[in-house]
């Protein structure tokens, strides 16, 4: 059973920055997809797919930058001028075509002065 593990969560002040990892345990083949969602209710944060197209949800634009490996299966989010508001657990998602939906345990981002 594939798992994900998420590092890079913590505390910081308003206006700076943190880099969350995410790293498959095994090897994922077929990746189609790889994002990461916060809160109870999964907001999607970013994503990017297997040919490199990426998405960000409308609060995060032009301060998070969603880039992923294929070849170690991972995948990071590079958050800047992070707000209170963006306090929350962060999950990381990896979807393997025909395959399986893996997530992360999440890790918590407290940015708060």
């Amino acid at each position: 059973q594939v798992q994900l593990v998420e590092s890079g969560g913590g505390l910081v002040q308003p206006g700076g920055s943190l880099r969350l990892s995410c790293a498959a345990s095994a090897t994922i083949t077929r990746v189609a997809f790889m994002g990461w969602y916060r809160g109870e209710e999964r907001e999607l944060v970013a994503s990017i797919r297997s040919g490199g197209s990426t998405d960000y949800g409308d609060a995060v634009k032009g301060r998070f930058t969603i880039s992923g490996d294929l070849v170690t299966t991972a995948v990071y989010l590079r958050m800047d001028n992070l707000k209170p508001e963006d306090t929350a657990v962060y999950y990381c998602r990896i979807f393997e075509s025909h395959v399986a939906d893996y997530w992360g345990q999440g890790t918590q981002v407290t940015v708060s002065s």
